[in-house]
């Protein structure tokens, strides 16, 4: 009989539900509003419910979330300021009613995992990847030789304290993060751009200096992810980076802020978008950590 894996990209203003096959085929696949807890959660256990082949299931959910095993919360989303989502135990919601193995990370951490192995696939070395997400809000995923970077918890790196860009100083512009003041989610995350113009991020014209401004911020991360874990390519993804023009911006800033301090690979190579085609990335990574989960020595 062949199994089946499933995957959950659980988004704070979509969750994402797919299914896919052992060569990690997609099967079937379905996405829904986010809206309250409970009535969000009904819909994925309706949804995964119908595949009695499914052997394991893979949940990247926004955050902040507790990874640790041995916490009392584990597989909760925590103090996130996503309205009615604090607190929510998510893995023992779907663990109860699907009766499956579980994996769970981080959305970023689930789309990290596709690009390796995506990258993989296609016949690239590499063993070090840093994935960051530039939307809604800011996340980051590392990977060093297979395995997840993070202790008792997952990164933060979308609150990383940044070097504000001397518009923003003069304007006194502090970002939008309600945690915050400076860091780089609340500076360079797509609400910025409408906070910072009035104009949501894709009506701006491709010319307006707001960009330049994203882009300074976002080299600063990929200058933080450089300095820190010397990965083999640093993946943008995310609405913000889906601007065709912002590519080139980052990669022009970020050359300019290292200053050659640190030999990288050619820019065109090292900062990229993502090789996952239609935001697919964190879906592949679910379906191989489904996989992974449900062998008897892995849960």
């Amino acid at each position: 009989m062949t199994k089946l894996y499933g995957s959950l990209e659980a988004g704070g203003t979509k969750f994402v539900c797919a299914v896919g096959d052992e060569n990690l085929t997609l099967v079937e696949k379905t996405q829904f509003p986010t809206t309250t807890p409970y009535e969000t959660l009904d819909k994925v256990i309706e949804f995964f419910s119908r595949f009695d082949q499914l052997a394991g299931l893979a949940v990247g959910s926004f955050g902040p979330i507790d990874i640790d095993k041995n916490s009392p919360t584990y597989g909760y989303i925590t103090n996130t300021p996503k309205e009615h989502w604090s607190n929510v135990d998510v893995v023992g919601i779907l663990r109860k009613a699907l009766n499956l193995p579980i994996y769970f990370t981080t959305d970023v951490n689930s789309s990290a995992y596709g690009e390796v192995v995506a990258r993989k696939q296609r016949g690239d070395r590499l063993e070090n990847l840093v994935y960051y997400t530039i939307g809604t809000g800011i996340g980051a995923g590392v990977i060093q030789r297979d395995q997840f970077i993070g202790g008792v918890g997952h990164p933060e790196m979308g609150h990383y304290y940044v070097a504000k860009h001397p518009m923003d100083v003069e304007k006194e512009f502090n970002g939008v993060c309600p945690f915050h003041n400076g860091c780089l989610e609340g500076l360079a995350a797509g609400p910025s751009l409408e906070a910072r113009t009035g104009t949501r991020g894709e009506l701006i014209e491709h010319h307006s200096n707001v960009w330049d401004i994203q882009a300074y911020y976002i080299a600063q991360a990929a200058v933080q992810a450089t300095v820190t874990f010397r990965p083999d390519v640093i993946v943008f993804g995310g609405g913000v980076m889906a601007q065709e023009h912002m590519l080139k911006r980052v990669r022009e800033k970020f050359a300019s802020l290292l200053k050659g301090y640190l030999p990288v690979p050619d820019l065109e190579d090292y900062i990229v978008t993502p090789a996952v085609a239609g935001n697919g990335s964190a879906t592949l990574g679910n379906f191989v950590l489904a996989k992974n989960v449900s062998q008897p020595a892995t849960r």
